[in-house]
């Protein structure tokens, strides 16, 4: 009775550690937003930069809105953290059909603070637009966001990603038309499934250099390059994940699993008792 008692105890205890973890390690919801605007979002910048120096830098959540002529290179900047997956959305609201002359093609790209550009998981990257289309609307899913990486690889490490839209193709005769564009960041925290043993120093921020190359910028009559804002909750340190929940239990149950056999073991190795002879 006593063994069937311990085995239980060790039963119950790694489920309610396996019942901790698990919903941390499978969770798939995005981070939450709270504004304003029509789908949640909170207002974010009106205008859009045209070089990766000055591109306008938003939140996650909130959407930029801009008003450019077609033709033109627009730039947005946003901050992405350890253990997130970045989706971008654009919308372009194309001017009136009778104004053009034929169709074009969109296309949003995606580059991080070494701008290296980042390919997309899923989504519509690029799309064209026939000469009747109002709205384009296009769809970057980016890899989720790694604390570390090896120097060859191109995966997406923490800090500023910029987000550049523009037409790729299209009449000649439509170039400088106006056109009004929306832009948008949601995250989804990917948690301890893409975790690394490492972690950055520093996020790759390019705006958060030496004071000295800031102060040259300035003095040369150039921008200093956009960094974007950091997270709401600040930069994480990369060092914790819910993967440290399931190591955890699993050294718990491992030790549980020991007392286990052991206990079976010494009670099924006690010689019997034979009663003493009359």
């Amino acid at each position: 009775m006593r063994t069937v008692r311990t085995l239980a105890t060790a039963a119950l205890a790694g489920a309610a550690l396996l019942g901790l973890a698990a919903p941390a390690a499978l969770a798939d919801s995005p981070s939450p937003s709270t504004g304003s605007g029509k789908d949640g979002s909170t207002v974010g910048p009106t205008e859009a930069g045209t070089t990766f120096r000055t591109a306008a830098r938003f939140l996650p959540g909130q959407e930029a809105t801009a008003q450019a002529a077609t033709g033109d290179y627009l730039y947005w900047v946003f901050p992405a953290d350890t253990g997130q997956r970045p989706t971008v959305h654009a919308t372009v609201t194309l001017p009136d059909a009778a104004l053009r002359h034929g169709p074009a093609t969109w296309r949003v790209d995606v580059y991080d603070g070494l701008r290296r550009r980042q390919p997309c998981m899923y989504g519509t990257q690029s799309r064209a637009a026939g000469k009747e289309t109002a709205t384009v609307q296009l769809t970057c899913v980016l890899r989720p966001v790694r604390a570390s990486a090896d120097t060859w690889s191109n995966d997406p490490l923490p800090g500023s990603y910029y987000v550049r839209l523009t037409a790729t193709s299209l009449p000649d005769e439509d170039l400088g038309q106006p056109f009004t564009a929306r832009l948008g960041v949601s995250t989804v925290d990917k948690g301890g499934a893409y975790a690394t043993d490492g972690s950055l120093a520093a996020p790759l921020v390019p705006g958060a250099t030496t004071a000295d190359r800031a102060e040259a910028d300035e003095e040369a009559g150039r921008p200093s390059v956009v960094e974007a804002a950091a997270p709401e909750d600040g930069w994480s340190s990369g060092w914790w994940s819910d993967r440290w929940l399931w190591t955890a239990a699993g050294g718990i149950l491992a030790a549980l699993a020991g007392i286990g056999g052991y206990v079976l073991t010494r009670g099924g190795g006690r010689p019997s008792r034979v009663p003493p002879a009359v």
